[in-house]
């Protein structure tokens, strides 16, 4: 007889559904527990709800010119600088999502499928890690540790401020803040950042196949680096893009045709002494170190005051630059001087001149200078603070290092070479310095600023920190108060002869007889005009005389000219030493209506909120009248119609290959109205011009870094020939876009003119009765 089966006890199956639950319910409890200690700090300090909402970056400063482009950043570590999500383009957030987080708008900070497939698959199909995990590692985490227990309590926290993230930030906030915190390399901290490195660019212009290779840099942007693992970084990509396929958002023939392009590196690094406007910059650099000493951060709740840091906090700086035109004026710089610099190393070859690049000195003053340029260098200064003695400091200027220099004939303008510290120096010496500075005269806005050839290789910014002999250019002034103090018109006449100022008169110790720059004196009556045009010697002596120095100084002063000017007649010529931010400001008056508008180089200050910290206000000064002062423009457009300017409008009757060879840019061939003034000092060691139109002023100088470094002849040294083809090249380029709106209207005129301009009929009496003088005295009695 069979036995009888045994039937399943109750009690045994709803044990097992006890413990079933038990177990379930035990490790919610603990997954609970867990996150609960995290966010109570038990495996590490976490972020409080005020960081959440605030965190904590280093901000780059930003410049920005006035169209809107971004001339640089002042940073230490973090060249970071954010963007809003609508910035970014749609391709990007979709390469991102598609890569990193299919399914980042499904889940709140923890994506549970891609949790349990990365346990189950041991991470061998990807892992679990969302965009919000991503951000929350990298602003408050730090990198993954190598401990497995501190690896886990790290991912914990992760996983508790994702979340905590998600309720505090939209989706398209997360995906904004995660990609402006990322360090691409290479100083690109952000998205912004990186677009314009890698790619010369703002984020919203990135193409699909460029947001592809930046995104691909995300998951290690040092491995996947587009400049030393090219082929990586390519195969990265069109992964990327593959992803992008499988998730639809680009389509199949998309992805195939993208993934056969090249990847278009246009690499622009970013650093303080490259890109556009680096003299600016490092003036504005100073500029904003003054302001924040001066300006503190509001005070705190706890009573503190901070000041606000330029390479941390984020500032926006708005400045007057134009980027068109600054790029038109560097351009200007670097052609004329390229072909100026060849001709001088011409005219300095050991066999014509032995002492090069200095004429006319003897051994010992070489000695004297050579000397100074070594203790004022680097090197001395850094040897000295390491404690080295003299004699070891001596002999490292004579060991010969490598060395990368200046050098014009390279497309870096960098050459590397083997020389001797102290040669290096006598190196440096013979190349020509230039300046240039262009201002809006009405508002004195600054529209282009270049302070030298190359920041990297000559960091003195020749725009205000060199003060040189203004020569000829300082004649107007002296013209300006005859006018002004004496009512003369540019009509009045002047004998071109021998003239002295006796001892003792106007505070002058000596007598002084200046001579013309080619000694010779013709005898002839010569309008104000024609003298200025032509820089004759002998009329601006007559007029200091008559005017006397000290209203000249006065209208000097009051047209922002700084330092010590002697109230002597020798300043008529041009003796003292002037910077070329005062000159273009000083000559901006006569082109304002007599009106002096101090230079500004910055309209607002913001924070990274765009809360407005400063705002400009403009420094004016009445200083001439506008009768005055259009009478000297018309004084100065006489410069360019029949003197010394000349050149801009007319070719040359004779030599001209010869000028050529030296006047970049020519012939120009300019119509409209300038108004300008040359200058040249003692031996050619300085040249000047400044020019103007309606709406814009500037000044150009070029010259040697010691004033023994120059040409031998005026022919080459002049400033017509040194200065003024840097301003023609800079205004032909202006004139070619349209959008600059630079003027080639006329000069707004007083609508009551007492003062006689028209010279025509007097200029001819003067000429047929000049030409019958000189007739006679050929005659042989």
């Amino acid at each position: 007889m069979a036995s009888a089966r045994k039937k399943p006890s109750n009690t045994s199956f709803y044990s097992y559904i006890k413990w079933f639950w038990i177990l379930f319910f035990s490790g919610v409890l603990s997954v609970l527990a867990v996150f609960l200690l995290a966010s109570w700090g038990a495996f590490g300090e976490m972020p409080t709800f005020e960081r959440l909402e605030n965190p904590k970056t280093n901000l780059a400063t930003e410049i920005i010119s006035s169209d809107g482009v971004t001339l640089g950043k002042y940073y230490l570590d973090d060249n970071r600088t954010p963007v809003d999500y609508k910035e970014l383009p749609q391709n990007l957030v979709d390469a991102l999502v598609a890569t990193e987080d299919a399914r980042y708008y499904d889940h709140s900070g923890i994506d549970g499928i891609g949790f349990l497939r990365a346990i189950a698959f041991l991470g061998q199909r990807g892992g679990a890690s969302t965009i919000s995990q991503q951000l929350a590692r990298q602003l408050f985490v730090g990198v993954r540790s190598k401990n497995l227990f501190q690896a886990v309590t790290q991912k914990i926290k992760e996983w508790v401020i994702a979340t905590r993230l998600e309720r505090s930030y939209t989706k398209q906030e997360i995906i904004a803040m995660y990609m402006n915190i990322y360090d691409f390399g290479y100083n690109a901290d952000g998205i912004r950042s990186a677009s314009r490195i890698y790619f010369g660019k703002e984020p919203r212009d990135l193409k699909i196949e460029e947001s592809a290779v930046l995104v691909g840099m995300l998951k290690n942007s040092s491995l996947y680096n587009p400049i030393r693992r090219e082929k990586l970084v390519l195969d990265r990509r069109n992964t990327v893009l593959a992803q992008m396929e499988k998730y639809d958002f680009i389509n199949e023939e998309e992805k195939d045709s993208l993934q056969k392009t090249k990847m278009d590196i246009n690499f622009s690094p970013e650093s303080h002494r490259e890109g556009l406007a680096t003299y600016f910059r490092m003036y504005l650099q100073g500029y904003l170190n003054d302001w924040i000493k001066k300006n503190p951060k509001p005070v705190t709740e706890d009573g503190d005051r901070d000041t606000w840091n330029i390479y941390l906090d984020g500032l926006k700086v708005y400045t007057t630059i134009d980027s068109r035109m600054q790029k038109n004026a560097e351009e200007a710089v670097t052609e004329h001087m390229k072909r100026l610099q060849a001709e001088f190393f011409h005219q300095n070859t050991p066999d014509r001149n032995p002492t090069a690049p200095f004429l006319d000195l003897e051994r010992e003053e070489i000695n004297r200078i050579m000397e100074r340029a070594m203790k004022n260098s680097d090197r001395w200064r850094k040897m000295r603070a390491a404690d080295k003695s003299e004699k070891e400091i001596r002999a490292s200027f004579n060991e010969k290092t490598e060395m990368t220099v200046f050098d014009w004939k390279s497309d870096t303008q960098e050459k590397d070479t083997v020389m001797t510290p102290l040669d290096s120096i006598r190196y440096y010496k013979t190349f020509l310095r230039s300046a240039m500075m262009s201002m809006e005269p009405q508002t004195g806005h600054v529209k282009a600023w270049v302070g030298g050839l190359n920041y990297k290789h000559f960091q003195y910014d020749n725009v205000i920190q060199g003060a040189r002999q203004a020569g000829s250019t300082f004649k107007p002034f002296v013209y300006a108060a005859a006018i002004d103090q004496l009512r003369m018109s540019p009509c009045d006449q002047l004998p071109d002869s021998q003239y002295c100022i006796e001892a003792g008169k106007h505070g002058n110790p000596e007598p002084w007889c200046p001579k013309n720059s080619d000694g010779r004196y013709s005898g002839n009556m010569f309008t104000l005009k024609h003298a200025l045009a032509n820089s004759v010697n002998t009329v601006t002596a007559q007029l200091i005389d008559k005017v006397g120095p000290k209203p000249v100084v006065s209208i000097v002063k009051n047209l922002g000219l700084t330092g010590e000017i002697l109230e002597v007649p020798s300043i008529a010529l041009g003796t003292i030493d002037f910077n070329v931010y005062e000159m273009v400001g000083a000559y901006g008056t006569f082109a304002n209506q007599g009106v002096y508008v101090k230079p500004v180089m910055v309209t607002r200050i913001e924070d990274k909120n765009g809360t407005v910290l400063f705002e400009y206000v403009p420094e004016t000064k009445d200083v001439l009248s506008k009768e005055v002062a259009y009478a000297m423009i018309n004084l100065l457009e006489g410069v360019t119609e029949g003197g010394s300017g000349t050149r801009l409008r007319h070719t040359f009757a004779k030599d001209q290959d010869v000028y050529k060879e030296i006047i970049t840019g020519y012939p120009y061939e300019f119509t409209n109205p300038i108004a300008g003034k040359t200058g040249t000092t003692q031996n050619q060691s300085d040249g000047w011009f400044m020019g103007m139109v309606p709406n814009l002023v500037t000044g150009v100088w070029v010259g040697g870094e010691e004033r023994a470094t120059h040409f031998k002849t005026i022919y080459y040294g002049q400033g017509a020939s040194m200065a003024l083809p840097i301003w023609a090249l800079y205004m032909q380029k202006n004139y070619t876009d349209p959008d600059l709106g630079v003027s080639k209207e006329e000069f707004i005129k007083p609508e009551k003119m007492t003062i006689n301009l028209d010279c025509s009929k007097l200029e001819q009496a003067v000429e047929e009765e000049n030409d019958l003088e000189n007739d006679l005295d050929d005659l042989d009695f």
